[in-house]
């Protein structure tokens, strides 16, 4: 009885290890293709462009290029990768481990879809554990892609020397400037972009097959892609105001930034009495044309990678 208890809690671990890597490589694929979208709309978040006003997603391109070259449309994407790979392999694996734990504690069928609180509340919960492991890496990353690289302007060399920076210069804890609201919205956003996927899991089922052993077939890879693109667009557009004060508070304090908030509450009041409501929406387009491939290949890439590797397991 021994041996079999330890054989099932290595094969557990090791079931664990598969999905983070697995999650972990997802999150980086779809995060590398997507870089220079989401470097045009943390531009338009943060206003640190060099303009007053709006700029259009070409406008945008054609500064980054003039003033940091081909690569500044992957600029902060080195944080992203070391911040993404932890981030996401705890996301996808931690929203599995709650999805099991749910599931046990209702007692709900294996052959029965999760229900749609617990879906959402699953992916919630997995969303802020993520957050809190990896945040000092994700404000590196906001403060390397927030800003544009002008002559004349102090910025950032690179993910250590970013965060060595802002200890030395604002204080260990400036590391987590912003966690607040990143770790409030990490639970909607993870929760409605999880929760959304097994909404249409649930609406559009897919057919029972079985394989020449008797097997039961998995369904097909695109349809985990395409709803998984569903809920990103769905978080990202509902989350979007929030993401908005957070990049703004990351970035108050910085080298080259004026903006001083004293906390969540300040800054959205400040920032509403100076531009208005619009003003938490700069870039949201550019973020729905974003997060639709992002997220999708995310889910896609997790789901071909989780099934590439069980046959190792």
């Amino acid at each position: 009885m021994g041996e079999g208890s330890s054989s099932s809690t290595a094969h557990d671990a090791a079931d664990m290890t598969r999905r983070m890597v697995c999650g972990g490589l997802a999150g980086m694929i779809a995060k590398t293709a997507t870089n220079p979208l989401e470097r045009f709309k943390m531009l338009s978040q943060t206003g640190e462009h060099g303009s007053k006003g709006k700029q259009s997603i070409l406008s945008l391109y054609r500064k980054i290029i003039a003033n940091e070259g081909i690569l500044g449309l992957w600029a902060g994407n080195g944080a992203n990768l070391l911040r993404v790979f932890p981030a996401k392999a705890v996301v996808f694996s931690c929203n599995d481990q709650y999805r099991t734990v749910l599931r046990r504690a209702t007692l709900t069928p294996q052959d029965q879809a999760l229900a749609d609180h617990l879906n959402f509340l699953a992916g919630g919960m997995a969303g802020m554990t993520a957050t809190v492991v990896t945040y000092p890496l994700d404000l590196a990353r906001g403060r390397i892609s927030g800003k544009l690289k002008l002559e004349g302007n102090r910025h950032y060399n690179g993910i250590l020397n970013t965060v060595v920076v802002t200890a030395r210069e604002e204080g260990i804890l400036a590391l987590y400037k912003g966690v607040k609201p990143t770790v409030l919205g990490a639970m909607p956003y993870e929760g409605i972009k999880f929760g959304t996927v097994g909404v249409l899991e649930k609406m559009f089922p897919h057919d029972r097959t079985y394989d020449a052993d008797g097997n039961l077939e998995k369904p097909s890879v695109w349809r985990k892609l395409c709803f998984g693109g569903a809920g990103g667009v769905m978080a990202g557009l509902i989350t979007y105001p929030n993401d908005t004060v957070r990049r703004m508070l990351q970035l108050q304090g910085s080298r080259g930034t004026d903006s001083c908030y004293t906390g969540y509450f300040d800054c959205v009041v400040k920032v509403y009495q100076r531009h208005g409501l619009q003003r938490f929406y700069h870039g949201v387009g550019i973020n729905i044309i974003r997060m639709a491939p992002n997220t999708a290949v995310q889910f896609g890439s997790y789901e071909l990678l989780k099934r590439l590797s069980e046959q190792y397991m």
